[in-house]
């Protein structure tokens, strides 16, 4: 009781000063527990009278609350904004979950903010709304007649303030519209090393057991710009995986997933770290985040 009293008589006589600029002067935090209600100065340039209740002991511990303050540089990257990303998908969408995973953990500059898909039940379209990702349809069909129209979509896009398209195992053909909408800012990937094995028709299994069947010995995922065509755009970037003489087309294909993952994941940070520039004959090159004098 006497603690309460005292600490309702210092509370009653401190004004705390407004802070204009949250990234210099971190605010106060007042963290309210059922027993007590304590001050935690967050910076020297609080009052006197504040920072002398530090020596209050909360039982209940403001660690529980650490950042009072959104630190702008969250959003932020070497002075780069994050990038805002819709993901396309047809199917379990291994490759979008480990892109979502990889900008929760920090590892990409950005966040994907919609999820696009023409199956409505597949497993990455339930993995989105599991995880708070709205979820469009497209394109209409007779499976998905709430489906949007290239136009709706342009629009939807529009207002989600999307930088950028990662198409991860959408095996619809993409409109022109939203190709001339988003320019040079739509990517794909598909698993063999294009321009090999790439094209309509040539998706999933068909595209492993096409690999083995041609006796080839190196397969892999490959990163590429979209055009109006089937895999005919710009690469960004390839991972050769070896093919061996025993392998399934499930094999082989589970092998090319596993550098699907890393290979999608390290592009697209580099899309959301602005490191994709162009050589001069037009081919795209990514800058490495060690060395910007190197490309690849």
């Amino acid at each position: 009781m006497e603690a309460r009293s005292l600490l309702s008589r210092v509370s009653s006589n401190i004004t705390i000063p407004a802070v204009q600029n949250p990234k210099k002067f971190l605010s106060i935090s007042l963290v309210r527990s059922q027993k007590l209600v304590s001050f935690r100065a967050q910076n020297f340039f609080a009052p006197e009278s504040v920072r002398s209740c530090r020596k209050l002991d909360c039982v209940n511990s403001v660690e529980k609350v650490k950042n009072i303050v959104t630190d702008e540089k969250n959003d932020q990257k070497d002075g780069i904004e994050k990038k805002k990303l819709a993901v396309f998908v047809s199917g379990g969408g291994s490759n979008f979950r480990s892109i979502h995973e990889a900008c929760v953990g920090g590892s990409v500059h950005g966040d994907v903010v919609v999820l696009v898909t023409n199956k409505h039940g597949c497993g990455g379209a339930e993995y989105a709304r599991d995880n708070d990702i709205p979820v469009i349809s497209f394109p209409k069909s007779n499976d998905e007649p709430n489906g949007s129209s290239p136009n709706d979509l342009v629009a939807a896009l529009r207002k989600f303030e999307v930088d950028f398209i990662l198409l991860a195992g959408y095996l619809k053909l993409i409109p022109v519209e939203l190709i001339q909408a988003y320019p040079k800012s739509i990517v794909n990937i598909h698993p063999s090393l294009l321009p090999a094995f790439g094209g309509k028709g040539y998706y999933g299994m068909k595209v492993h057991k096409a690999v083995i069947a041609s006796g080839a010995r190196y397969s892999g995922p490959t990163i590429h710009f979209v055009d109006e065509h089937y895999d005919t755009g710009r690469i960004l970037a390839q991972k050769a995986v070896p093919v061996l003489w025993d392998d399934t087309a499930e094999v082989l294909a589970a092998r090319v997933l596993r550098e699907e993952h890393r290979l999608y994941v390290d592009v697209v940070a580099a899309l959301c770290e602005e490191r994709v520039i162009g050589r001069e004959d037009g081919v795209p090159l990514i800058q490495s985040k060690e060395n910007p004098d190197e490309y690849s």
